[in-house]
């Protein structure tokens, strides 16, 4: 379910069955990385939003934790946690981050929940068919992973 009105009517009546939340995080920076966080960002809202498609109904997307590149990632880190804790006291059983950044990966074992991490795929150069074609390869991907992470835990 997408953050909006619409599919949170939806969660609120059938809030047992969702039990998963996502959040995407957007690196931002306005220096000579600006291109490269961009790439990461819409690369990775794609897939987010083709995987939102695919597990309706059984998890939360959210619209995604925006940061600075710039700002001290232990500041970063700890407003994240923050999150990560709200989801926990609500009854999430499942939180998972996605992320081209590869810098979380440091960070991965302060977590409570999952890390998925995946390499930046530039397609704003790309054919519409062919990058619609990575997009399906990378989304199988995450269908996999997903469903592993439930199976494990039920």
């Amino acid at each position: 379910m997408k953050w909006t009105s619409e599919d949170i009517d939806m969660y609120l009546k059938a809030k047992e069955y969702v039990d998963t939340i996502v959040l995407p995080l957007f690196p931002i920076a306005l220096d000579e990385r600006i291109k490269k966080t961009a790439e990461m960002t819409e690369f990775i809202n794609l897939l987010s939003i083709q995987l939102e498609r695919q597990f309706r109904g059984r998890l939360i997307m959210l619209p995604g934790f925006n940061y600075l590149k710039s700002i001290n990632k232990e500041e970063v880190l700890t407003d994240l946690l923050k999150w990560e804790k709200e989801f926990l006291d609500k009854g999430f059983k499942h939180i998972v981050y996605l992320t081209s950044d590869s810098d979380w990966k440091l960070e991965e074992a302060k977590m409570t929940g999952s890390l998925i991490w995946l390499p930046t795929i530039p397609l704003g150069q790309m054919d519409q068919q062919y990058r619609n074609t990575i997009l399906k390869d990378q989304l199988q991907q995450l269908i996999t992973l997903f469903v592993q992470k439930w199976e494990k835990q039920e």
